[in-house]
């Protein structure tokens, strides 16, 4: 059996190409350097894959930002605000597209499927225009060929080329098919590949499909396809593929490409019951036309478990990151071929038994009360109208109420202290009175710009997941464990690997110190559980809904202890919880009742005046925006303002909505400072379908990765929009 990786991470084990990103965007450093250090990537990526034996590799699944992004470039679809006159897109055009300029705005970013991967949204219409304006697919072809590597990617004239440069496998990536398309959508496809088909004569052509099951009708569809050799299939998320594939059989002379090892999580595959499912697809297909694979690109795991001298002993021999599970693949194909790695698969299933007997993974209280969560639906004694009058009374906030949504910009110096604090470099009490100085600039700083609803700037957290993580029982944390979540923008997933409960108060203390800085309302700032829950590596040995409700417990415990300390608004985001969403219809109204049944129990024990808000992030909301309400938070910040304003459009339908909410005026994700008038001109477009008592004006998302030159200007000009509109607003009263 031969073995395939479907893609790789592109950051470097050590953040490489974040730090040659931004170090070129800071106009620190030249093309000519960035390009070397992806060059030095690309490289290691594939002789990596190659030294462990993998027969097919991928070589254009590098990105300097996103793959669409990449695939929009090649097909020349620039949006006519960047200028682009022709001729071969470079950086300039490119990261423009991606971030914006001073000029003009970024395209929108969004999460399409259930991952924290943001793609950019290409703007298509009857006057775009297409050409062959980026050869990056073909020219990383040469490039791995020069290496003695083979393999990879799109459109007629891309695909002469990589046939002329000696391609003997093009890769197309398919995720979508995995969705329940329409039968338009699926004559869609089927016409785009038989176009193709003259084109792809003399190549071998791999469809590669993740994150679910392959519906039965689009399977029908495609494994009939002449133009296709093979077919890629998760068979880690797609629980009912093999199912499928054993009821509908599979075309002969086909090959099929198992994605048996997990390439979204980083638990060691077990390995024995891998081999199980792939020698029952090799009495279907035939042993030489199955090709062992990952389930999906590992873009989505961590980089190299080598990398992680600190992490626990026990722990890490449960653990396979892509570096490990390149090994893995090619473990199972070696064994199926009969040359079985005796002594690897032997520490395998000692591992594996590690995991389901050690202590440290169960705690029977926790169970038992999560176990109790399920003959109540948490709701809040009083509707969200009244609890809204008694908060008003008690803050008397001005209509359109300015805030942010929670962290500040993370300065060097920030970082710095940090990590001298945990390198035991500085004492405790050195901390505390840097973090308490950077806390009162902060809350200084939102005073003269007169917001009306402050936040301490989270000075003390590195990650909005990892913090709550490394304070809660039942989690791990790595050194190097980045995944990317876009651009330079890199995550480190915290490990859950048992049950969790909360041991202490873990914000109380920073939230009480800011409170007592000023006079106006101070936000508590929590992460919800369904969010760390899905911005974290999850043990796959129990349903997630039962870590979900462990999470929320811990959770409402901080909620009561803020409460208790006298802070009157607390946020819990649900940043992560559209993302989360399953991508078939089918599985989506039990994920949507217990996620947000998960955030009602962290705040169903508040007072009617303490003000319970959550912000939600970059996704697509209109489906899911009943389950939004039926969160029965008081005030929702929300993603607006990048996603071209769609969010508005649901009210336009006539979806009420009673609950306080602001969606973002702003985008944060570019450098683009946006003028009093054009913020202006949007806080308008949603009065025109939200009620003026209930909308507040906000930024998108949080600030921790802008400067305060780009956060002091933008945030100037939102609060004098916002006063501009309170004096249109009474002046027509």
């Amino acid at each position: 059996m031969a073995s395939h990786i479907v893609g790789y991470p592109r950051m470097g084990p050590k953040r490489e190409l974040k730090f040659a990103l931004e170090s070129f965007w800071d106009g620190k450093s030249t093309a000519d350097d960035l390009q070397k250090v992806a060059t030095d990537l690309r490289h290691s990526i594939w002789k990596q894959m190659a030294d462990a034996g993998i027969k097919y590799i991928p070589s254009n699944t590098f990105s300097y930002y996103d793959q669409v992004l990449d695939t929009t470039a090649m097909l020349g679809a620039v949006p006519e605000r960047y200028n682009f006159t022709g001729g071969e897109i470079g950086f300039d055009i490119y990261f423009s597209m991606a971030r914006g300029n001073a000029s003009v705005p970024a395209m929108e970013m969004t999460k399409w499927f259930d991952t924290n991967y943001h793609f950019i949204v290409p703007e298509l219409g009857p006057n775009t225009k297409f050409s062959y304006s980026s050869h990056k697919p073909v020219s990383e072809y040469k490039e791995a060929k020069a290496l003695y590597i083979y393999n990879n990617t799109i459109n007629r004239e891309v695909i002469a080329e990589l046939k002329a440069a000696g391609a003997s496998w093009i890769q197309f990536d398919e995720p979508t098919l995995v969705m329940d398309l329409e039968s338009h959508q699926l004559e869609a496809f089927t016409k785009a590949y038989t176009e193709l088909e003259s084109s792809l004569s003399g190549l071998n052509v791999l469809v590669e499909t993740y994150f679910a099951d392959v519906p039965p009708e689009a399977y029908k569809i495609i494994t009939a396809l002449k133009s296709i050799s093979g077919f890629g299939f998760d068979l880690v998320r797609g629980t009912k593929t093999l199912d499928l594939v054993k009821s509908a059989g599979f075309p002969a002379g086909k090959y099929l490409f198992a994605g048996v090892v997990d390439g979204r999580n980083i638990w060691a595959n077990d390995l024995a019951s891998s081999i199980s499912t792939l020698e029952t697809l090799e009495a279907i297909v035939g042993k030489d036309k199955l090709v062992g694979s990952t389930s999906c690109s590992l873009m989505h795991t961590a980089v190299d478990l080598v990398n992680e001298t600190k992490l626990d002993g026990e722990i890490k021999s449960w653990l396979a990151f892509a570096a490990q599970k390149v090994v893995e693949v090619n473990a199972l194909g070696k064994a199926l071929a009969g040359q079985k790695d005796e002594a690897f698969f032997s520490a395998n299933a000692a591992a594996q038994a590690s995991r389901k007997s050690s202590p440290r993974v169960t705690n029977e209280e926790v169970q038992k009360a999560a176990a109790a969560l399920k003959g109540s639906d948490h709701r809040r004694a009083t509707n969200v109208s009244a609890r809204l009058d008694a908060q008003q009374k008690k803050l008397n906030l001005p209509i359109l109420p300015t805030t942010t949504i929670g962290s500040f910009p993370q300065t060097m110096d920030l970082r710095r202290v940090r990590r001298e604090y945990k390198a035991n470099k500085i004492s405790e009490e050195e901390y505390v009175k840097a973090i308490k100085e950077e806390i009162s600039k902060v809350v200084k700083l939102q005073e003269e710009l007169d917001i009306d609803v402050l936040v301490h700037g989270e000075p003390e957290r590195n990650d909005m997941v990892e913090y709550f993580g490394e304070q809660l029982s039942g989690f791990a944390f790595t050194v190097n464990g980045w995944v990317q979540s876009y651009g330079s923008r890199c995550v480190k997933p915290p490990i859950i690997f048992g049950d969790v409960s909360r041991p202490k108060a873990m914000t109380v203390f920073w939230s009480k110190m800011a409170q007592s800085m000023t006079a106006r309302p101070m936000k508590g700032m929590l992460t919800g559980p369904v969010t760390i829950l899905n911005w974290s590596f999850v043990r796959n040995d129990q349903p997630r809904f039962e870590t979900c409700y462990q999470i929320a417990l811990a959770i409402k415990k901080e909620v009561e202890d803020l409460e208790a300390a006298g802070i009157q608004v607390i946020q819990i985001d649900e940043a992560a919880l559209r993302e989360g969403l399953p991508l078939r219809k089918s599985e989506q109204a039990f994920y949507l009742d217990w996620a947000v049944h998960s955030f009602r129990i962290t705040n169903c024990g508040v007072q009617d005046t303490t003000q319970i808000h959550t912000h939600m992030c970059y996704s697509n909301f209109n489906d899911i925006i009943h389950s939004i309400i039926n969160m029965d938070a008081d005030v929702i910040t929300i993603e607006n303002s990048r996603s071209d304003e769609k969010l508005l459009s649901v009210f336009r339908e006539g979806v009420k909505y009673g609950a306080g909410i602001g969606p973002g005026v702003y985008d944060i994700h570019s450098p683009r400072i946006p003028s009093t008038e054009e913020i202006a001109d949007r806080i308008n477009k949603m009065l025109a379908v939200l009620e003026t008592n209930i909308l507040w004006v906000n930024p998108d998302c949080g600030l921790k990765t802008r400067k305060y030159a780009e956060v002091k200007p933008a945030l100037t000009n939102m609060v004098a929009a916002a006063k501009l509109l309170r004096t249109q607003l009474a002046s027509t009263k």
